[in-house]
């Protein structure tokens, strides 16, 4: 098993697809490496390329107000991408990018332990659930995988471009913030 260090080493060196010609840096995923609680998006964007750090921009300060609703920071949690190089023009990771970046999280996914594993938007849920998900529909409730409890919520780049979901996206980090205070309250959970 490698360590948190030698896995960001190997990703920032990466050259699996083609997204690394034109990323200005790899993003690695950052934040508790023994926080109970994962989220994964499907990609960094503008921001977080050049920034080098998930969730930076409109879409981070959406992100990090939902975590200060239900009472969380960052430092609590471990947040990253399925693909770890931004796309050009912002476009969805390819499936073949996807597939190159996989085993980096399931690396970090080993690492971590999680106990709630929460992907943001419909690409992280199709390719973490499920091919199938349906965001719209099946947003917020949970199913247990392997002793993980698994959900998806928009992404929130998807509620800044329609605030009519920001009350669903509310319920469902409360929801999230309740069962991870029943896995804590009774971990044979």
């Amino acid at each position: 098993m490698y360590t948190y260090e030698e896995l960001k080493e190997f990703v920032d060196h990466c050259h699996r697809c083609p997204l690394c010609q034109t990323r200005t840096r790899s993003v690695m995923g950052q934040g508790n490496l023994h926080g109970e609680i994962l989220f994964i998006a499907e990609a960094p964007g503008y921001n977080e390329d050049r920034d080098g750090v998930p969730f930076t921009g409109k879409s981070g300060e959406l992100f990090d107000r939902l975590l200060d609703e239900i009472g969380m920071k960052r430092e609590e949690i471990y947040l990253t991408n399925i693909v770890k190089c931004h796309p050009p023009g912002n476009r969805d990771p390819y499936p073949e990018e996807q597939e190159a970046c996989i085993p980096y999280l399931k690396y970090e996914t080993a690492l971590l332990r999680p106990k709630i594993i929460v992907c943001l938007g419909r690409i992280a849920a199709q390719r973490v659930i499920r091919p199938d998900y349906r965001i719209t529909k099946e947003h917020g409730m949970f199913l247990e995988r392997k002793n993980t409890w698994l959900t998806a919520v928009y992404h929130p780049s998807a509620v800044l471009r329609d605030p009519a979901k920001l009350p669903l996206i509310q319920e469902d980090f409360r929801k999230i913030r309740e069962l991870q205070k029943q896995l804590t309250s009774f971990p044979n959970n």
